[in-house]
């Protein structure tokens, strides 16, 4: 049995980094959404926290894309 190493290297570090990838993505949603509005006495706007829960997500709807795009090349 002959083992391919480098191909089998290459995988792994192509996993590696879409892996550490998705996961900061989904960190920065949920940091996103967890943000709190800022209380009215100091004069905040919102604009902020919509910012943030936009940002949130299209955090989330890019892990939802990668997920969908890896399940099509698993069925594909």
């Amino acid at each position: 049995m002959n083992i391919d190493w480098a191909a089998l290297g290459s995988v792994f570090g192509v996993s590696l980094v879409v892996t550490v990838a998705l996961v900061g993505l989904f960190t920065l949603g949920i940091v996103g959404l967890s943000k709190q509005p800022e209380p009215a006495a100091q004069g905040g706007s919102g604009s902020s926290l919509l910012l943030a829960r936009a940002g949130a997500y299209v955090c989330f709807s890019l892990c939802a894309a990668a997920v969908a795009y890896g399940i099509y090349l698993i069925v594909a």
